[in-house]
C-alpha cells in the first residue's frame, strides 16, 4: 500500500518548514505571515500529492473535530432549508463539517438528535428549539457547550441567538392590512408557548390597538401543528363565512400554504375579494395569479451570523453573549407592496 502524503512531503518539495506547511492547509496562513505565492505553492503541491489531513490525530490534537451540529424544527419548510443550506456555505468557508438533524418540534427527538451530535463530538450547535426544551438548553449552557440558538430563544435564558425582531414585524403585517382599508382582520397562528410565535402575535393586538380596533376572539384561530390540515378548513370557514373577515394575516408560511389552499377551495376568486399577508416566504405563492405580501426574513445574514457567533464561542470560549434581532422586509411573491 502506498503510504500517506504527509505535511513533511509538501514541505520538503516546496523547500519551506513543517509548521508553515500547517498553517497554510489549516486556513491560518495570513495570520502567520505567509506570503500567498508561498500558500499557493503548497495547496498545489498539496492537491498534486493528493493529500488530506489526519482527522483523528488533529481532533486529539486540539481536541477538536472541525464540525458542528445544526439542528432545525423542520428541514422541508423553505425557510429552515434556505437556512441550512446558508449555515452549510458558511461553515465550509470556515473549514467546518455541518451535520443536521430535524426535531419536527418534538422534544423527545430533538433530545435524541442532540445525544447522537454530541456522541460525534461535534465542536457546537446551531438550534431551533422546539417547545418544552428550555430544560435542556439551559443544559447546555451548563455544561459550557458552544451554541447559538435560531429563529427562536428563551427569553429568560441568557444564551446567543439570532432572530428577527417578531414583535415589530406583526405590526408591519397588520399596518399594511390597515392601510388597505381593512377593519375585521383575521389572524391564523399556532397554539404554542414559544416566545417567537408570542411576540408575533402581540405584534398584531398592539398595531390593533394603535388603530383603534378592540381585540375580537372571533377573528383569531389557534391551530395545533400536529393537525394543520384537518383544522385549517374549519378555520378558514369561521373566519370567511361565519366571522365576515375582510383580511387575514397568517403567522407562518406553512400556515399561509394550507390556509391559502382552503380559501381558493371556497371561492377561486377570494384573493381578489380578502386580503392576505404572510410571516416568512413560500415558492407556492409564486403559482397564485394574485400576488401575496409576505415579510421577507433575512435568511442569508441570520445564518452567517449564527456561525459566525458559533465559531467564535469555540474558538475563544469567554466570547461574550450575542443576542441579535434582524429587521424584516415586507414584500410580495410577483408585485412589491405599496
Amino acid at each position: 500500500m502506498k503510504p500517506k502524503t504527509s505535511l513533511k512531503d509538501i514541505a520538503k518539495i516546496v523547500g519551506v518548514s513543517i509548521p508553515l506547511v500547517s498553517y497554510v492547509l489549516s486556513n491560518k496562513g495570513k495570520e502567520n505571515r505567509v506570503s500567498e505565492k508561498t500558500a499557493k505553492k503548497i495547496r498545489e503541491v498539496a492537491k498534486e500529492l493528493n493529500y488530506h489531513p489526519n482527522w483523528n490525530a488533529r481532533s486529539l490534537k486540539t481536541n477538536k473535530t472541525r464540525s458542528i451540529g445544526v439542528i432545525v424544527a423542520d428541514i422541508s419548510n423553505p425557510f429552515f432549508s434556505n437556512l441550512a443550506r446558508t449555515i452549510e456555505d458558511e461553515a465550509f468557508s470556515q473549514d467546518y463539517t455541518v451535520i443536521f438533524g430535524s426535531s419536527d418540534e418534538k422534544v423527545e427527538k430533538f433530545n435524541k438528535v442532540l445525544d447522537f451530535l454530541k456522541m460525534r463530538q461535534v465542536d457546537g450547535f446551531i438550534i431551533a428549539a422546539p417547545e418544552g426544551s428550555k430544560d435542556i438548553i439551559a443544559e447546555l449552557t451548563k455544561a459550557d457547550i458552544p451554541f447559538v440558538l435560531i429563529d427562536r430563544f428563551f427569553n429568560d435564558l441568557n444564551t446567543n441567538y439570532v432572530t428577527v425582531d417578531n414583535f415589530k414585524a406583526s405590526m408591519q403585517a397588520t399596518n399594511y392590512l390597515l392601510g388597505k382599508g381593512n377593519k375585521k382582520i383575521g389572524a391564523v397562528l399556532y397554539e404554542s408557548t414559544l416566545h417567537h410565535y408570542q411576540e408575533r402575535h402581540l405584534g398584531y393586538l398592539e398595531a390593533l390597538k394603535q388603530a383603534g380596533l378592540p381585540e375580537n376572539a372571533e377573528f383569531i384561530k389557534r391551530i395545533n401543528h400536529r393537525s394543520l390540515k384537518t383544522e385549517m378548513k374549519r378555520v378558514v370557514k369561521e373566519l370567511v363565512q361565519d366571522a365576515g373577515v375582510d383580511a387575514i394575516y397568517f403567522h407562518t408560511n406553512t400556515l399561509a400554504e394550507e390556509g391559502l389552499t382552503q380559501m381558493l377551495a371556497l371561492d377561486r376568486k377570494i384573493l381578489k375579494k380578502i386580503n392576505v399577508v404572510v410571516f416568512d416566504q413560500n415558492s407556492s405563492y409564486n403559482f397564485l395569479e394574485d400576488p401575496i405580501p409576505y415579510l421577507h426574513q433575512p435568511i442569508k445574514k441570520i445564518g452567517q451570523k449564527a456561525l459566525r457567533i458559533l465559531v467564535g464561542q469555540i474558538e475563544d470560549p469567554t466570547q461574550a453573549i450575542q443576542q441579535i434581532s434582524f429587521e424584516t422586509q415586507l414584500e410580495s411573491s410577483s408585485l412589491k407592496t405599496e
